[in-house]
């Protein structure tokens, strides 16, 4: 066997050739409970699954759910089987892959967005070019001195990615992402 044809420990290898690795949004209801979240990880790590975005909060107080969203990228086959796994951990309520059911309502992708906090120092003319762009991006100053900015961004990953990457030569010092928060569109819930 080839040394680039050998298993590398991930559930990525096993997939066929012929299948192109994909990027999915799944959307987890669980219950609200010390240990569930390591258990859905543990999933992920266990396997090989690599976890793009993570995010999770209570979404349902009187209910004790919480909402795990997780961006990951796989095959077909891996993806099936990475939700297939997740419903069977038991505090699980329902999994969802919300890009699969965006393509069955006919739209490219489920509503994604996430929220930054980007910190940019600088001073003179540097300055004004970052609160112009800032301006540009629709990102909101919530801190500033006359040493730095703190600008709040919430949009699509590419639109921050293009942000952060503007604000790099400008005096880049720090970036604080949430992870992505998406749903379908439409009126029916996960």
């Amino acid at each position: 066997m080839n040394a680039h044809l050998q298993p590398t420990g991930s559930a990525y290898f096993i997939a066929k050739e012929t299948q192109v690795a994909e990027s999915h949004t799944l959307s987890v209801l669980v219950d609200n409970e010390p240990g569930v979240l390591a258990r859905v990880i543990g999933l992920f790590s266990g396997r090989g699954y690599n976890i793009e975005s993570l995010t999770v909060s209570e979404t349902e107080h009187e209910a004790h759910l919480s909402r795990i969203t997780v961006v990951t990228r796989g095959t077909p086959g891996v993806l099936e089987q990475i939700k297939s796994q997740l419903e069977r951990i038991v505090p699980v309520h329902r999994v969802v892959d919300l890009t699969v059911r965006a393509k069955m309502l006919g739209q490219e992708r489920p509503i994604e967005r996430e929220v930054a906090l980007v910190k940019v120092t600088g001073s003179g003319e540097m300055r004004a070019e970052t609160l112009r762009l800032a301006d540009a991006f629709h990102a909101k100053v919530v801190d500033a001195t006359t040493e730095h900015f703190i600008f709040e961004i919430t949009g699509k990953s590419s639109k921050v990615d293009q942000f952060v990457a503007i604000m790099k030569p400008l005096g880049l010092s720090e970036v604080c992402r949430t992870g992505i928060a998406a749903m379908n569109r439409g009126p029916q819930g996960m």
